[in-house]
């Protein structure tokens, strides 16, 4: 039997009155009456509502959004049909009652059903449970009244009874239809990219989105109280967590309480004969990729009321560019009906290993796989412009540390900088820019508002089109907290590149330096302060072993990658290690971090600073992430890459080149000044941190005798306790007997993970 407390059905009550579509009458009890919310559709004229005088029903002005029209107002209590006034005459509404206990704090998709089946939906939400911790569903179902939308809502309840971890599923119609008059349905064949037919019947049912503030009658209704609520469609699938974080726990914990949801389109490469696309077929992506729709999750509770939540974005809320969350688009789950060639030029497609090994592991299928292709072979003769080096970064409100990176790479041997910024407020851009006047660098704004990308991928995509990258001999897409530290020769670039001899890509691992117990910003060389880091052979958390990649610009890659290039082409790549020994043939497609087969730090090392003093993380937690980690940066984080194990003075052999090198740029007085000011900035922020209560007690535990200790401790953990957070270590880890070999673990978290 079914449980009916999951399974619900609700209507929208909507109406066409005088000339007006009323999507929607909201009517709720507060102590002094009831409480109104109309939602009129578009092309309404507000002003047919006359503002009652002496009844007992009040309305507000008129909000437009988006081409709707929102009023707001009171009435006295009751939940009977709403009656009001027109210039032409009385008409009565009828009310629809909120029910926002439905989702009370749950995990909950909400999304529109265009053509896909139950079983369809019913897998799309299985994985979602199982992965990320979704709990709920909220579907608003776009077919139009009759037996095919009966069928469905049955098959839908029996397709999800009993599914372990979902709490409610509530299937959401409308009498009328919400789409465009004259369009097709979303997912018409002859809407298809390179559909060759383009004739079409139009379907205001399932057609796209005519009535944006649907999604804004959702979260009233239903939504209110729900603890995190992301806006995915079931042809949408979020990316498999990394690190077992669940994307609902980092929208709760997000900043702002709202997060981007950004992706890409993926593909199958065919669908079997007779079979429904799942989205599990989808183990293909385009190159170059091709970015989906955004959205975007919210955690309701820490949003304020005025919010409106649209399909594609939240009014009057602030969102942190660099907290995002990952999901794919299944091209051939959304137009259910069109050959893969419709969609995409199948010569453009390639086998995405994390998209083949979700299907398999994750989803239990068994695509089909694209044939084995012949990699073209680049010309023998080909050679790089140059021998220059170059590094491609992104700052944002690094102004104190950018002289000390600079200076340390251009003495070992960089010769251009290629950076993007975005959204500075300490003068980072104003010192980038200076430096570049003085033919030191090159700044660029980074274009990722206009690609509704991530905007470390979207600066490295935008950097492919540079002169300097063309003319490269060599480049690196690195961080400011990086710094290369080669050992062989006398420690520069040069010596690494002779001493690899044929290498053409070279990956250097991180080794992760963490803040030596220093609490204190002090305007003092990060390589001098940090002196302590992890041990060569660390294998988790498994950032430990993270890594960046020096490649030959000889065409062997289709693209910039973050921590290596993507698309490999041609059959001359040879990859190494920083030992100088071969990479496995594994890593050429997705690889990102080292292995016991493939770490080594014997001609050079990646030294990552990546938290350097508490109050620097402080304001590195205010700043945000430049990449795709769409988590805060919190307690957990600092356990995970606050290393302070060993000792490593090994970069310090340049400190007194280092040291004339950056007096050599602070020679120039407005270089010093501009530097002075960054500083003052990033001091003025640490102080207005420690004066908000969550960043002062983050503050204090970051600070703590246990964290200190146990950031000496990391070798002695599995993964599941870095997963979990320091809270989950025991107190005899600080026994002073503590054997050597001693391990610790626990249980992995379920979809979600400390921060």
């Amino acid at each position: 039997m079914v449980d009916r407390a999951v399974f619900h059905r609700r209507e929208l009550r909507a109406v066409k009155v005088a000339g007006l579509l009323v999507l929607d009458t909201l009517r709720w009890p507060t102590p002094f009456g009831s409480a109104l919310r109309l939602y009129l559709g578009r092309g309404g004229d507000p002003g047919l509502l006359v503002q009652p005088k002496g009844e007992a029903v009040t309305l507000d002005e008129p909000e437009m959004v988006s081409g709707n029209v929102i009023v707001t107002g009171t009435a006295p209590e009751g939940d009977e049909a709403l009656t009001l006034k027109l210039a032409a005459g009385g008409f009565s509404l009828p009310v629809s009652v909120p029910d926002p206990g439905l989702f009370d704090d749950l995990n909950v998709f909400v999304a529109q059903r265009h053509r896909e089946t139950a079983d369809q939906v019913a897998g799309w939400l299985g994985y979602h449970v199982a992965h990320h911790g979704l709990e709920a569903l909220l579907l608003f179902d776009r077919a139009p009244p009759g037996q095919g939308r009966e069928q469905f809502a049955q098959a839908l309840q029996a397709a999800i009874a009993g599914m372990e971890g979902l709490k409610r599923a509530v299937l959401v119609t409308a009498p009328l239809p919400l789409g465009c008059a004259d369009m097709p349905a979303l997912g018409d064949p002859a809407m298809a990219p390179r559909a060759k037919d383009r004739t079409f019947a139009a379907d205001p049912w399932r057609a796209a989105l005519n009535q944006p503030v649907l999604y804004d009658i959702l979260k009233w209704r239903f939504l209110s109280r729900a603890g995190a609520v992301i806006a995915l469609d079931p042809c949408d699938i979020l990316r498999l967590p990394v690190d077992g974080i669940g994307v609902f726990e980092a929208c709760r914990q997000s900043h702002t309480g709202v997060m981007w949801v950004v992706g890409e389109l993926i593909y199958p490469w065919r669908v079997r004969k007779g079979q429904v696309p799942l989205l599990a077929d989808h183990i293909c992506r385009a190159h170059p990729a091709a970015d989906a729709p955004r959205s975007w999750a919210v955690a309701p509770r820490r949003l304020a009321a005025r919010a409106v939540w649209l399909p594609q974005e939240v009014t009057g809320t602030q969102v942190v560019a660099e907290q995002v969350v990952e999901y794919d688009r299944a091209q051939s789950v959304l137009f259910a009906e069109a050959e893969v060639a419709a969609l995409v030029n199948k010569d453009l497609l390639e086998r995405d290993e994390a998209l083949l090994e979700r299907a398999r592991d994750a989803l239990g299928h068994r695509p089909v796989l694209p044939p084995e292709r012949k990699a073209a072979l680049v010309p023998a003769n080909f050679a790089p412009l140059s021998d220059r080096v170059v590094i491609v970064t992104c700052m944002k409100n690094e102004g104190p540390f950018i002289l000390e990176w600079l200076a340390w790479h251009r003495m070992t041997g960089v010769d251009d900088f290629l950076i993007y910024t975005n959204d500075c407020d300490d003068g980072t851009d104003r010192l980038l820019d200076l430096l570049q006047d003085r033919g030191l660098v090159q700044r660029r704004d980074n274009p990722f508002r206009d690609t509704s990308g991530r905007p470390q991928q979207s600066a490295l995509k935008a950097a492919q089109l540079e002169p300097v990258l063309e003319q490269a001999g060599w480049i690196v897409a690195m961080d400011v907290d990086e710094f290369i530290n080669v050992h062989t020769g006398g420690g520069r670039l040069p010596d690494l590149f002779a001493a690899m001899g044929e290498a053409n890509m070279i990956s250097m691992t991180w080794r992760l330096f963490g803040n030596s117990d220093i609490e204190v910003f002090e305007d003092r060389p990060v390589t001098e302060q940090f002196t302590r880091c992890a041990p060569h052979l660390i294998r988790r958390p498994h950032q430990a072993w993270g890594l960046k990649t020096l490649f030959r610009n000889l065409g062997y890659w289709d693209s910039l990658g973050v921590h290596r290039p993507r698309g490999p082409r041609g059959d001359g790549i040879k990859w190494v290690n920083g030992s100088g020994q071969p990479m496995p043939e594994r890593m050429l497609r997705t690889g990102w971090r080292s292995a016991m087969d493939s770490y080594g730090y014997d001609l050079v090392t990646l030294n990552h600073y990546s938290v350097r003093s508490v109050e620097s993380f402080l304001v590195k937690r205010d700043r945000g992430r430049v990449n795709h980690l769409a988590r805060d940066q919190g307690e957990a984080y600092w356990f995970r890459m606050n290393n302070n194990d060993e000792q490593d003075l090994s970069i310090q052999r340049h400190s007194a080149a280092l040291e004339a090198e950056i007096a050599a740029l602070k020679s120039d007085p407005d270089i010093a000044a501009l530097h002075e000011i960054t500083v003052a900035a990033h001091q003025a922020k640490i102080a207005a941190l420690l004066h908000d209560p969550s960043f002062s007690a983050l503050h204090a535990r970051l600070c703590s005798d246990r964290l200190r200790r146990l950031s000496r401790l990391h070798r002695h953990f599995g993964m599941n306790v870095f997963l979990r957070g320091p809270g989950v270590v025991p107190e005899r880890v600080f026994e002073p007997d503590l054997p050597a070999n001693f391990f610790f673990n626990t249980a992995r978290p379920k979809g979600k993970a400390a921060e």
